[in-house]
């Protein structure tokens, strides 16, 4: 496994995926590295939904892609030139990318920092991912995902409690063989004040 900062400086969003499914070993420590992010207060309050069936997958994808409004890139203002976003490509009709794993997280609804709380176990599991040589890529607004009568079903059938919503979703998946990894961008300079 690589070391942290090697994950941190390697990591790249991945919206390519092969068919295959991830290793239950390395989903396992995807998840733990997610169940120990920090959490406001020490609440532990995300729920993480795994979803590894590949019509539900498709479907909520294809829900969530028809219900998000992404203002559309230009040639000057995009997501991804080397693996588009569904900004940048409006032909791509499934916001999860055909990923083989789907993690949606939830939260409650009115807690404060629900959104942070699912940010940083997104973190931790992007990074864990990376180290192990799985792709991953954080989806904002993952409530759009259950924006229909058949989202409404899937929430029903999983369980979620009422006062949970869902913040975000997390695609899971091998990088597909042949596409290159996603170079880094240029850090900009300026960023960082120190006084």
């Amino acid at each position: 496994m690589k070391s942290v900062m090697e994950a941190i400086l390697h990591r790249r969003a991945i919206r390519r995926f092969e068919e295959r499914q991830i290793a239950e070993e390395d989903l396992q420590q995807i998840l733990q590295a997610g169940l120990y992010a920090p959490s406001a207060g020490g609440r532990q309050g995300v729920i993480f939904a795994v979803s590894q069936d590949k019509e539900v997958n498709e479907r909520l994808g294809k829900i969530k892609r028809a219900n998000s409004a992404p203002k559309m890139a230009t040639a000057t203002s995009y997501v991804s030139k080397e693996q588009p976003s569904i900004a940048d490509d409006p032909k791509l009709i499934n916001a999860f990318y055909d990923a083989p794993t789907v993690i949606t997280m939830f939260a409650p609804k009115n807690f404060l920092f629900s959104v942070d709380d699912c940010a940083v176990a997104a973190e931790n599991m992007m990074l864990a991912a990376d180290a192990l040589g799985v792709g991953a890529c954080y989806i904002g607004q993952g409530w759009t995902a259950f924006a229909d009568p058949y989202g409404q079903e899937i929430l029903r059938k999983w369980k979620i409690d009422p006062g949970y919503y869902a913040v975000m979703q997390l695609l899971l998946g091998y990088p597909r063989e042949g596409d290159a990894h996603p170079s880094p961008k240029p850090r900009k300079n300026d960023r960082v004040l120190r006084f």
